[in-house]
């Protein structure tokens, strides 16, 4: 069995991955400047993007360094924001596929959830 760091680390890289492919097909579908003219963006707006757009990046080196019970939580913290927040935003996406593609995002929010809260040192 591989470590459960090496697990939660492969989770949130599948999460990262997921959201990359939802941005490439919205610019090629034409989806993403329909998105854009419909709001102004300020800096502030943008970082907090980014900041949101780097958490699973961070969670994946933070699942290898962190000692178990912080990681643990860190995991199941992260993971049911990132369900919640998604949930919410579930209803303002039109295309099927992004919908599909945060279901599936979803999925692996649960997984981490799971691996995470029966993660026993």
């Amino acid at each position: 069995m591989l470590d459960i760091r090496i697990i939660l680390s492969g989770t949130w890289i599948a999460v990262m991955l997921i959201y990359l492919l939802g941005d490439v097909l919205r610019i090629y579908s034409g989806d993403f400047p329909k998105t854009m003219d419909t709001a102004k963006f300020t800096q502030p707006m943008w970082l907090g993007i980014a900041v949101l757009m780097v958490t699973p990046i961070i969670m994946l080196f933070l699942c290898l360094v962190l000692p178990q019970p912080i990681n643990r939580w860190a995991n199941i913290i992260a993971a049911i924001f990132w369900f919640i927040f998604n949930l919410i935003g579930l209803p303002t996406y039109p295309s099927a596929y992004d919908r599909f593609l945060l279901i599936v995002s979803m999925v692996f929010n649960g997984i981490t959830v799971w691996y995470a809260w029966n993660w026993v040192a």
